[in-house]
């Protein structure tokens, strides 16, 4: 039986990416010698927040995620980042490869909120590898499954993961509203004459304090 070892050796921003992306940078190690003609991985990326500490601000940002600190200890559980896949020319021994980490800053999604709340640090990673491994025997190929075991874990840089975002939309943020709400604020904008979303944004905060803008 193959033997499959993995280690995450870095995961660095992609500057030329289409939409915003980390790439991991992998060694695949064979153990036993066996040719591998090619491998059809798949990774499941989980983050572990219970594996760092936390600073009073980033408790009060995490709140909402997490509840109060108090609970933490219930609360504060590995949850699933992303997906991925990538495929794996033929080595035998050791290799080194890409494995894309498509990324996204809608600050709906778990991870994102999760993510834009630290302030410094490392992002505690669990990679958990699956897929197929296609080798050489005799005449034809034979199919392996990669055990379900293979995992590796990485301390990802908080700077790593804002200098993409930063590289994408810099100075900026997204928000995903209701369309209703969206058409309301449309025409608020449209009736005041307002230039920018942010203008637009501002108005209303300094309406609801009640002070002069």
């Amino acid at each position: 039986m193959n033997d499959y070892r993995f280690t995450v050796l870095d995961v660095a921003a992609e500057p030329d990416a289409v939409a915003p992306q980390l790439t991991a940078r992998l060694r695949i190690e064979e153990t036993t010698g066996q040719q591998i003609h090619a491998i059809v991985l798949q990774c499941q990326v989980r983050i572990e927040p219970q594996r760092r500490r936390y600073d009073p601000a980033e408790q009060d940002a995490l709140r909402g995620l997490f509840g109060e600190r108090e609970r933490w200890a219930d609360t504060v559980k590995p949850f699933q980042w992303m997906q991925c896949n990538t495929t794996v020319r033929g080595f035998t021994g050791r290799t080194e490869t890409d494995l894309p980490l498509p990324c996204t800053y809608d600050l709906e999604v778990i991870g994102t909120r999760y993510l834009h709340a630290l302030d410094a640090g490392d992002i505690p990673l669990t990679f958990l590898f699956s897929g197929t491994v296609f080798t050489r025997g005799g005449t034809v190929f034979d199919v392996q499954q990669i055990p379900w075991a293979c995992e590796a874990r990485h301390a990802l840089p908080v700077a790593v993961w804002r200098r993409m975002i930063a590289s994408y939309f810099p100075n900026a943020g997204w928000l995903r509203l209701g369309s209703d709400m969206l058409a309301e604020l449309a025409g608020y904008r449209s009736r005041h004459g307002l230039v920018s979303w942010d203008e637009t944004i501002q108005r209303l905060l300094t309406a609801a304090d009640g002070t002069t803008p």
